[in-house]
């Protein structure tokens, strides 16, 4: 499938989805806010959630940070006891960092507030249209997928 977009149809594009990102972590900012966690953590946080516990090497990767600056937020969210560090059940050498209760409730408190907001976002929309607004990321989300393994 091959579609013949025109160089300004792909700034538009790109000038939108810029937009909607910077909302969106605007909008995130606001609710970090109200917990004692920094939007780097929160993202580290989210990325444990989502995967179960991780070595610093994986969530170094996964977050995009150096190594040191990663064992430097871990440590801090340790001292926070949104985290902690475990010996890995199956390799005593590897240790993994594992999400404690009041790490989990802050993630799951935010994401209900981003979803609430993204809601009211929604609320103008027809269901149809949203639909194909879910359907269309979908599809551009995997699409990017598969640009980015190549």
């Amino acid at each position: 499938m091959e579609n013949d977009f025109s160089a300004s149809e792909i700034v538009d594009l790109e000038k939108k989805l810029r937009y909607i990102s910077g909302i969106i972590k605007q909008n995130g900012r606001k609710i970090l806010n109200n917990y004692p966690i920094t939007s780097p953590q929160f993202v580290a946080l989210q990325w444990l959630v989502e995967e179960g516990d991780l070595t610093i090497g994986e969530l170094s990767n996964k977050i995009s940070l150096a190594f040191s600056t990663t064992t430097d937020l871990v440590d801090r969210m340790e001292k926070n006891d949104l985290v902690e560090r475990v010996k890995d059940t199956r390799d005593r050498r590897v240790v993994r960092i594992h999400v404690l209760e009041k790490g989990s409730t802050i993630i799951q408190e935010v994401i209900e507030k981003r979803q609430d907001f993204l809601g009211a976002v929604l609320e103008g929309f027809t269901e149809e249209e949203a639909g194909s607004l879910n359907e269309l990321l979908g599809l551009l989300y995997k699409e990017m997928e598969k640009i980015q393994k190549k």
